[in-house]
This record gives C-alpha cells, structure tokens and sequence, in this order.
C-alpha cells in the first residue's frame, strides 16, 4: 500500500493511504466524519486525473455507481455514494480491511505456499453467492437487471482479516441500464486470462461466463499456476478459447476428486456444460465443505488471516492510530 505524504482533505472525506491504482481509477483508504465525533474508515474511489475529461471513461465510472449501489448482499462491496470533488468524479463505499486475492497468492507464491484447499472452497462458495445475487438482482421497476460483472479475477476478490470475503468493481459489468455495445465499444476489457471463451470468441457474455471466470481465480488459488498465460495476449486469448483445463489436482495433489468435478464442469469450455447459475455452484461448494470436514466459518478464515498476515494487520492498526 503506498501511503499519501500525508491526510489530504477531500470534501468531507479524508483520505490516508493509496490502495491501489488501475487504469480508469485509484483507490484509496479515507475516514468520513460526522456529528458527535463520528467517523468510519470507507474506500474512495477516485477516477484518474488525465481521465477526468473523457466522456467514455466518466460515464462508465457512472455506470458502475449506479449498478453497485443497487446491490447490498454479505459478499459485494457496499458503494455508499457517487459524489463529484471539484472536477473528480469518486465513489464513496465499503472500506475491507484484508487483502485481495491478487496479492494474498503473491504472498503465498513467494514462501512456496499455497492457500489451504477448504479455504480456497470456502471464499469460492461465498463469491459465487454474492454473484447469484447480482445476476437474479431486479430493479425497482421489477424486471432483472441482466447484471454481468465480466472481470471476475484475483484483484476484485478481498479477503478481510475478519473473515469476509467481497466482490468489487463493477466498471465493466453489462446490466440493462446501458446497452451492451457501449460497455464492449469494440474493445476487450478485463483480464485476459480469466476471460470466459465466448467473452473472447464474440463478446456475448451472461452469468455463466462469471462463472468460468471464478473457476479460473479457484483454479489458481488450488494450483498456485495461473490456468491461461501464454507469452503474449495472443497466445494467452488462444489458450482461453481452447479450454483446455487439467483438473487441479494433478498440480496439487490435496485436491480431492470431488473438487476436481466441481472446478471443471465450472470451467466446461461449453456454455451448456457449466453451472447454469452461481447459485449452483455455491451449493456444490457448500456440499463439498460439509462432506469433507467439520463446517468451516467466516471464523476459519478469519484465524488463518490473522495468523498468516499478523504483522500486516499490526501495521495498519499502527497507521490507524497515529
């Protein structure tokens, strides 16, 4: 995390700490205040300066807002507000201290490590929740909203220290309120490697295609290898459109069979083949964790992060207090 030199106002926000920086917005760690010596860490999202005046990229931002804020379930970040600070445009939502799932398996690589089996079921059961809420979500005039968030991947997965796991960023989902041409505008956004085939080939995505993407984020997290990446995008958009997956256990031997079954029929390259809806697959899931063990909780979870990420979590608490 790199910190800001130091607070820096902005509007009735605060903002402490850089999270992360993408190619449309930076993140940061805030604390909004209130009456009576109320305050509360939240994340502000920030569209990037030399962004502020392109059209496309402000309504997209936009868009993304007025989705998220629609969707309030355990496993999805909360957005709070979209607010305009002077010329930048922000999104005021739910602060999750934790990791993401990007720089929790870099961790993890680095030390030759890998995240327990139950646990990497466990925090895919409760994603796949929070996306069988998103795609059956209706809006307040009663129709479904269509939402497809098209860029499941390791960094818009966080694990908090307590053990919740969110969904974030929706800057790229199709959902009705705007047409699908406009969010695609010609261009293959995401990442490339945990793509869906029919996201690549042409574009018409639907909720199965979030859940080949989770299948290729749990696919990773199983092996510790990323499951499509070539030596170029070329070859890397190749190796999607194929499909060819190996079940996980024949890189990590603690896989068992009945966890093999699940990941590839999520990652069937075949629309049909897959998990119609996320709700399937996170009762799979939840079957496979009770059958195989005593029940695990958001506790479990919570254990091993402050085990594993205890001077991490020292350290923020230092920078909150300071």
């Amino acid at each position: 995390m790199a910190s800001v030199q130091r607070p820096v106002a902005f509007g009735r926000y605060l903002l402490l700490d850089r999270i992360s920086v993408g190619g449309m917005a930076e993140v940061f760690k805030g604390r909004a205040f209130g009456v009576e010596g109320f305050a509360r860490f939240v994340a502000i999202k920030r569209i990037l300066p030399h962004l502020a005046e392109d059209r496309r990229f402000v309504e997209m931002f936009i868009t993304e807002a007025k989705v998220a804020v629609q969707l309030s379930h355990a496993n999805i970040a909360q957005v709070y507000e979209l607010g305009r600070q002077d010329a930048d445009h922000y999104i005021a939502m739910e602060y999750v201290s934790g990791k993401d799932l990007l720089s929790l398996h870099h961790t993890l690589k680095r030390t030759g490590e890998r995240l327990p089996v139950a646990l990497t079921a466990f925090i895919g059961a409760r994603v796949a929740e929070g996306l069988g809420y998103a795609h059956r979500k209706r809006g307040q005039d009663g129709r479904p909203m269509g939402i497809v968030h098209r860029d499941i991947s390791p960094q818009n997965v966080l694990v908090s220290y307590d053990g919740a796991v969110k969904l974030i960023d929706f800057g790229i989902a199709k959902a009705r309120i705007r047409s699908y041409e406009e969010t695609q505008a010609g261009v293959l956004k995401g990442k490339f490697g945990y793509m869906s085939p029919e996201q690549i080939i042409d574009g018409d995505v639907d909720p199965r295609s979030d859940i080949f993407a989770l299948g290729t984020v749990l696919h990773e997290l199983l092996t510790g290898k990323r499951l499509f990446f070539g030596d170029n995008d070329f070859l890397t958009l190749e190796l999607v459109r194929e499909a060819d997956v190996p079940p996980p256990s024949s890189l990590n031997p603690e896989v068992p069979a009945e966890l093999d079954a699940i990941l590839l029929r999520a990652l069937a390259r075949e629309r049909a083949d897959r998990y119609q809806t996320a709700g399937e697959l996170a009762d799979d899931l939840a079957r496979y964790l009770h059958q195989s063990g005593p029940g695990l909780s958001g506790k479990g979870l919570a254990d091993w992060m402050r085990t594993r990420f205890a001077e991490d979590l020292a350290e923020e608490k230092q920078r909150d207090e300071a």
